[in-house]
């Protein structure tokens, strides 16, 4: 039975799209000059059929570059974190974000410091959800 397509990156394509957020639109070629550098040896040749591949997903967009293709990632860090979280959480976790939260913590173990920033993002959550909620006027589109 063939294995159902994820909608989410794989590993090996969110290494790419890293590269292409911190660095910016690149060719093949660049791209595994880049893997190079950090250590990461693959063939050139898989690199461009992963990025071919991530092009028909619609997480890159492709231009030519003179005899080349330049490679420039199509979804932001946050919309792919975001996605996959829910995904994880929806899939692993009923959909319960404590659930969630509590392995993450867990597992994790975070130091001090990463236990602040969590309690901060909880306090900033919470001053959202209080804020009232604008009103539709009539003749406003929904």
């Amino acid at each position: 039975m063939a294995r159902p397509r994820n909608e989410n990156p794989t590993p090996g394509e969110l290494e790419l799209l890293r590269i292409l957020w911190d660095r910016g639109p690149m060719t093949g070629r660049e791209m595994h000059g880049a893997l190079v550098e950090l250590g990461q040896e693959r063939a050139y040749t898989s690199v461009t059929s992963l990025l071919n591949v991530m092009f028909e997903k619609g997480y890159v967009d492709r231009q030519p570059a003179g005899r080349a293709l330049r490679y420039a990632a199509l979804i932001s860090p946050n919309e792919t974190l975001r996605d996959l979280v829910g995904d994880l959480r929806d899939r692993a976790f009923e959909g319960s974000a404590s659930t969630l939260v509590t392995h993450l913590l867990q597992e994790a173990a975070p130091d001090r410091d990463e236990l602040d920033e969590i309690r901060k993002a909880i306090d900033a959550f919470e001053q959202r959800e209080k804020r009232p909620r604008r009103r539709p006027r009539r003749g406003d589109s929904t």
